[in-house]
Order: C-alpha cells, then structure tokens, then sequence
C-alpha cells in the first residue's frame, strides 16, 4: 500500500456548481516536507475544543457541528438540499477541520465514520471513476469528493476504509488527469471545466481538480509533475494584471478571474487564487501579494455575491499571507458571521445561488471559514 497521511483534511470548499455562477495551485518546486505536521495533527485531531476554556467562535463552531449531525440520514449522508455526495464530503472535511476526524473517538467522529462509509459506496462512483454523475454534482462535485478522499487517506476508521478510500481515491484522480488531457484551445489548456469531456476551463472547477491533484501527490498516489505545472499555468493565466517584459504584474494590486484573459477580478476568484498559489508555496509571488492587496480594497460584506463560498478562500488566503492581512480579516470574518449565526447553529445564505444550495452548505463554508484558528490541517501550515 502507498504511503498515506497520518493527517485530516486540508480544506477548500464547494461554491462551484452548487454556488459559482457558470462563469491551484503548486509547482514541483513547492511540494514541501509536512511529515513533522502530519505526526502532531493526529494527535491533535483527538484534542476536544472542550479542553480549553472557549470563546465565542468555539462556541458556535460546537453548535455547528451539532447541526449538521442533525442533518445525518440513515444512510450516513449529510446534506438538506440535491448533491448529496458532494455535501456529505464537504460535511467531513467542516468536522475534520474542527478535530472530529472518522478515525476521532468521539460522536462526532463515528458520524464523519458513516458520512465516510456513504461516499465510499460502490454506487457513488462510476465505472470510469467518476463521482459527478450520481448526484448530478459534475466535476464540481468529482473534485471536491476526490480532495476529501485523498485527504482522509490513513484517517479512516480502519485499514480496509483506508484501503478503499485508496482505490477510489486513485480511479477518481486518474479520471482528473484524463479530462485534463482533453484538446483545447492554448487559454484553457490544462484546466477543467464542468464535465470531463470539456473542450474549455474556468478557474472555479480547476481548483478542486488541482487541489485533488496536489493532495494525491502528498500521499503517493500517481500524479505526474506536469499535470500540476500544466494547472500553475493556467492559474497564472488568470490574473487580472497585465506583465512587462520581465513577466512581472504591472499593477501593485490585482486579483483573479473566472476566465482567462479576464480583466475583472472578483472577490470570490482573486481569494481562491491567493489561498491556492499559497497552498503550493507561492509565498513571495507577486500574484500572491497582488492579490491579498486587491482584497485588503475589497473585503467581503454580507450581500456579497457568492458570500460563503469567497469567504473562506479570503478567511483562509489572508491568514496564510499573515501580518495586517491575517489581522485584517480574522476580525472581519469573525464579525460577519457570528452577526449572522442562526439559533440552531446554522447559517443560511440571505439569496441567490448559495441560497439553493441549502443551510449545510452555507455551514460547512461557515465552519470552514471559522476554523482557521484551529490551524489542525497541516497543508496550510507554512
């Protein structure tokens, strides 16, 4: 068996299909040691946010994760609304994120245990490996459950669902790698779209492949180098600013967009870009500071587009740039949503896209947004 992780998840969150409108990243060069942090977060996975005295977001953070224990079916599902795989991964990754693992002796932990055991049912995935026909999810929903799976790997509830989830794990990441293959015209190349037949890309569904991707290579999983180079490029080819002929962004503060070739950067797209380049260790990028200045200018507000979704790119992108930018958006993060918390320990989007997308989405992103202070997920650890 290939070298697994002895770590939860690393997390990015579904809006894309579920949110995004039909409108990551890391070179071989960044692929870094985390063998010291995949040894401490085992054991920190077990600590319980009751062994310390809790502040306001631990507190809801619990009240969270109650809730979506509350949305639990029969089956192991977690989810309110249509995706139901999709939702039920993202629900692990929003428990694992706050210590409750499949592996974590607790209640918690044995409900990650069945939501685990349902997206790891032989009916889930395809016979070519792919998750986003069953639940209608697409490649949204492929990448998403792919990136849960690689992560959990060595976190399952024993070795024959560790075994599994590497089976599954390694058909889903092989069916990433052939739609990344697809002809297409030079802007798109090595990127995805929504299905994996796709003869264009966008930057909202390449990040869950190339995450997945990055993942899978973490564990030794077969990913070829050039798979993930391929995907840094077409990141880069989303940046908003123009270069000079040195190849430097002429703008001080730009963002990233949906599209290449795009000159608009929105919220969600330019926090997505940053948290990714970062996650590959692009820390010194210009793109890097280019972005998390852009978003110093725009910082989420409540009624935004795709609040839930850019939210946690931006809460997660701007801790990892640390300094004023870390501090910056902690306090507003935290601001805007225990603002908005509901009393069953919900959140629940005012309209729109993430309205559809019903109440466990909007509080795994929530949760996911929050958890940051926690730090357990060694991926995003620099």
């Amino acid at each position: 068996m290939k070298r697994i992780k002895t770590t939860s998840v690393h997390l990015l969150i579904l809006a894309g299909y579920l949110a995004m409108p039909e409108q990551l990243v890391c070179s071989q060069d960044a692929v870094r040691s985390q063998d010291s942090a995949r040894a401490s977060t085992a054991g920190q996975l077990a600590i319980q946010t009751s062994s310390f005295a809790k502040d306001e977001v631990d507190t809801a953070i619990d009240a969270a994760n109650r809730y979506l224990l509350s949305q639990q079916r029969e089956d192991g599902a977690i989810s309110d609304r249509q995706y139901d795989t999709t939702m039920t991964a993202l629900a692990i990754m929003a428990l694992a994120s706050t210590g409750n693992a499949p592996s974590t002796p607790s209640e918690l932990g044995e409900a990650s245990r069945k939501a685990l055991a349902f997206v790891l049912r032989e009916d889930r995935q395809d016979k070519d490996g792919y998750y986003g026909n069953k639940d209608g999810s697409r490649m949204y929903g492929h990448g998403i459950i792919t990136l849960m799976l690689t992560e959990m790997l060595g976190m399952g509830a024993n070795a024959e669902q560790n075994e599994l989830i590497e089976i599954r794990g390694q058909r889903a990441i092989d069916l990433i790698l052939s739609a990344q293959r697809q002809s297409k015209p030079s802007q798109y190349a090595g990127a995805w779209r929504y299905t994996p037949n796709s003869n264009d890309s966008d930057l909202s569904v390449s990040v869950w492949q190339l995450m997945a991707l990055r993942s899978a290579k973490n564990d030794g999983l077969k990913v070829p180098a050039e798979a993930i180079e391929q995907a840094i490029g077409y990141l880069e080819r989303s940046y908003t600013s123009r270069m000079d002929s040195l190849g430097r962004p002429i703008e001080s503060a730009a963002g990233f967009s949906y599209l290449p070739g795009n000159n608009s950067p929105s919220f969600a797209m330019t926090a997505a870009g940053l948290l990714a380049m970062q996650v590959c260790g692009q820390y010194e990028s210009p793109l890097v500071s280019g972005a998390s200045d852009w978003l110093i200018e725009h910082p989420p507000k409540w009624d935004e587009r795709f609040f839930f979704y850019g939210t946690y790119y931006y809460a997660q992108g701007m801790h990892q740039r640390g300094g004023k930018h870390a501090e910056t958006a902690d306090e507003l993060v935290r601001k805007l949503l225990l603002d908005k918390k509901q009393a069953d320990g919900s959140w629940s989007a005012p309209s729109g896209e993430e309205a559809g997308a019903g109440r466990v989405y909007s509080t795994c992103m929530a949760v996911l947004s929050l958890s940051v202070k926690y730090h357990y997920l060694p991926i995003y650890q620099r």
